[in-house]
């Protein structure tokens, strides 16, 4: 039996400050995946949604309350949360009930209403969680955590400012050219490095700003697209949703400090790059294959980093990748032809599932002035908290 399943129909709310809930955001881009679909609301055998932390208790029953605000038709209903990669985990979810038969239409829901400002730890004290901890016993917040990482490539690899603002220049440019983005301007070097420093070495327009917005796709099996006047439809060849490979070790000194125990050999890959391979054997290509990307640029650094652990590039080589132009329109592997996070802000829930939105539209030719020429394969990924991570292939 085929993994695939059929992407039927993709929608949008537009991001930005809206200041109204997130199920009204939900719910605009459920009824335009519907509409793309050509399909009702009762042909929607189940509800996936995308959980919130910032939406109260509605927000982590999402699946339901979306239906709710659909108009209850006794679709069965799955909430799911894994930050950041919430939206991939829903896809997964997804695709797994189409694949086992328990429905055959699945509308897939995410959307969120930011806080202004830069995020900070919500729902009550988590001390084994890393990320609680490092906002509160360092207060190293997002912004801080991306500086590091900046840092990080440039002592590695040898990157520099120019090399971080060019990606917010490439990813502008794409974003002014999309309806639903945010950001619809054209930036320069210049401005990005004028702008206010952060957290060094990133500036103001190397981090993605916090935004409101949701995504939708309705996924059905191959049969039930083709009986539904699908006959090529986009198809979502494998999802990868894997943690990190680490090394284990047993630290059982009670003083770790003294003894060289704690100390293990590096991982044989990094996080990103275990989620990318996943998906790679999965969906049986390589990135030699792929037309496009949509990655999880947080920062500009970030994006630089998964030139590399997509195997765009070698070690130490995505900066040049930049440079060559490759990774813009028109290049090798253009990434982030929607405009990325630097354009659209993180709407939590939603964005896995909008980068899946931007394949589609891709891949159909349907990406008006930002449309990749020949495109065929696309991946997307991004990284949650935890050990949460996800990459998508699709492919027509």
């Amino acid at each position: 039996m085929t993994a695939d399943v059929a992407v039927l129909g993709v929608g949008l709310h537009p991001w930005g400050k809206w200041g109204r809930g997130f199920v009204e955001y939900g719910a605009v881009a459920a009824r335009a995946a519907l509409a793309d679909a050509g399909l009702e609301w009762r042909d929607i055998g189940s509800v996936v949604g995308a959980n919130t932390v910032r939406g109260g208790y509605p927000g982590q029953v999402a699946g339901a309350t979306f239906a709710k605000a659909l108009g209850w038709q006794g679709a069965r209903v799955t909430s799911v949360y894994a930050a950041c990669a919430s939206g991939a985990q829903a896809i997964a979810a997804a695709r797994a009930q189409i694949l086992a038969g328990l429905a055959e239409a699945v509308l897939v829901v995410g959307a969120d209403a930011a806080p202004r400002g830069f995020f900070r730890p919500a729902g009550g004290e988590r001390p084994e969680d890393p990320d609680w901890l490092r906002f509160r016993l360092l207060g190293a917040t997002n912004p801080a955590y991306f500086g590091l990482y900046a840092r990080r490539r440039m002592a590695v690899h040898g990157d520099t400012l120019e090399d971080f603002a060019l990606v917010k220049v490439k990813n502008a440019a794409s974003g002014a050219l999309n309806p639903h983005a945010r950001y619809r301007r054209r930036v320069t070097v210049e401005e990005v490095a004028a702008s206010a420093v952060v957290a060094d070495p990133l500036r103001l327009l190397d981090i993605c700003a916090t935004s409101d917005g949701g995504a939708a796709l309705v996924l059905s099996s191959l049969e039930f697209a083709h009986r539904h006047g699908a006959s090529e439809p986009v198809r979502i060849r494998a999802v990868s949703t894997v943690t990190p490979h680490y090394p284990s070790t047993v630290l059982d000194l009670p003083d770790i400090a003294t003894d060289s125990a704690a100390a293990v050999e590096p991982p044989e890959r990094s996080f990103r790059a275990s989620i990318a391979r996943a998906a790679y054997e999965e969906a049986g290509i390589g990135p030699e294959e792929l037309s496009l990307a949509e990655v999880y640029d947080l920062s500009t650094a970030l994006e630089l980093q998964w030139y590399e652990d997509l195997g765009l590039c070698g070690e130490g080589e995505a900066a040049k990748l930049l440079r060559e132009g490759a990774t813009a329109p028109g290049g090798r592997i253009p990434v982030n032809a929607s405009g990325g996070l630097a354009s659209f802000g993180e709407a939590v829930p939603a964005q896995a599932i909008a980068q899946v939105c931007e394949l589609t539209w891709q891949l159909r030719g349907e990406a008006g002035e930002r449309q990749i020429t020949g495109a065929r394969v696309g991946i997307t990924a991004n990284q949650g908290l935890f050990g949460h991570g996800s990459s998508v292939i699709a492919l027509r």
